[in-house]
């Protein structure tokens, strides 16, 4: 005998169900906000005499250092209304600006203040590998890649990518991970809450986060030294195996694990090692307050 709460059909079954999915798409359809448009720009600038500035406030911005004389810009922008006819109008609101300063160019992504959260611009930026970037994206991801001159990439809640640069770095980002492969340069990282990893980097490091761990792989020492420093977190540092350094570590709450022979080496009760790689040299200084310090 079937069960008598079972249905009758596989008509009544998917009446059910579509009768749901009815309610839900109309309790959808009047969430403010809830329609999207999409549109796509691109055009090319003549590439300035001095560097370029670029600032985008919402969505993600890709930066690419190439053997070209100009700049491509292409925009994917986006926005939310509360119809299809508002989404477009905002989209039409949105612009890309470039604006001549001396002999630098500055890029910048303009939506109007009132619909700041419902509106972003994914940028993708080509231009000449030699030119000077600076570039400030506020909530999105940041990649620079192929650059031959300086960098400076800052990014309020977005995590940063710099990859094949040469020059100068200058990299912070307030809530998320920085990652810098294959660089060379002085290099000064700054990360509040979020990890900090070096893939083989030639060249200074002043890198610190309050909360995250660093992992270093160094290719190459040079001679400005290293300082990584970390408040909440494990800091790895992975150095070439013949190198001339002064090393000195130091743990307030934690374990300091070394894999490298020190020469005159000393071990305080404080939680602080100090010692010689090779014939000394450049001072390399780790610092944790709540952590491990692995020496490899």
């Amino acid at each position: 005998m079937r069960n008598r709460f079972e249905s009758d059909s596989e008509d009544e079954r998917y009446g059910e169900r579509s009768g749901l999915g009815g309610i839900l798409r109309s309790l959808l359809a009047g969430i403010p906000w809830s329609d999207r448009a999409e549109t796509e720009e691109q055009f090319e600038l003549d590439a300035p005499a001095g560097g370029v500035k670029i600032h985008n406030a919402n969505g993600r911005t890709r930066v690419l250092g190439e053997d070209r004389d100009n700049i491509a810009v292409r925009a994917v922008k986006h926005a939310r209304a509360e119809s299809t006819e508002a989404a477009e109008r905002l989209l039409d609101a949105i612009r890309v600006t470039a604006t001549e300063a001396g002999e630098n160019l500055e890029l910048d992504v303009v939506i109007p203040r009132k619909w700041n959260r419902h509106g972003n611009v994914h940028l993708e930026v080509r231009l000449p590998r030699t030119i000077q970037v600076a570039v400030i994206a506020s909530n999105g991801r940041l990649c620079l890649e192929g650059m031959r001159n300086s960098v400076r990439a800052r990014s309020s809640n977005g995590p940063v990518h710099v990859e094949d640069v040469v020059g100068d770095l200058q990299v912070h980002t307030s809530n998320a991970k920085i990652v810098c492969q294959c660089t060379s340069g002085r290099l000064m990282a700054r990360s509040s809450n979020g990890k900090i990893e070096l893939r083989d980097h030639r060249g200074p490091v002043d890198a610190s986060t309050s909360n995250g761990v660093i992992s270093a792989y160094l290719a190459d020492v040079g001679e400005g030294g290293i300082v990584l420093a970390t408040s909440n977190g494990r800091i790895i540092l992975t150095l070439p195996e013949n190198v001339d350094a002064d090393i000195d570590m130091r743990v307030d709450n934690g374990v300091i694990r070394n894999d490298r022979v020190l020469a005159s080496q000393t071990r305080e009760s404080n939680g602080r090692v100090r010692g010689t790689l090779g014939r000394g040299g450049s001072l390399i200084k780790l610092r944790t307050s709540n952590g491990t310090i692995s020496l490899r």
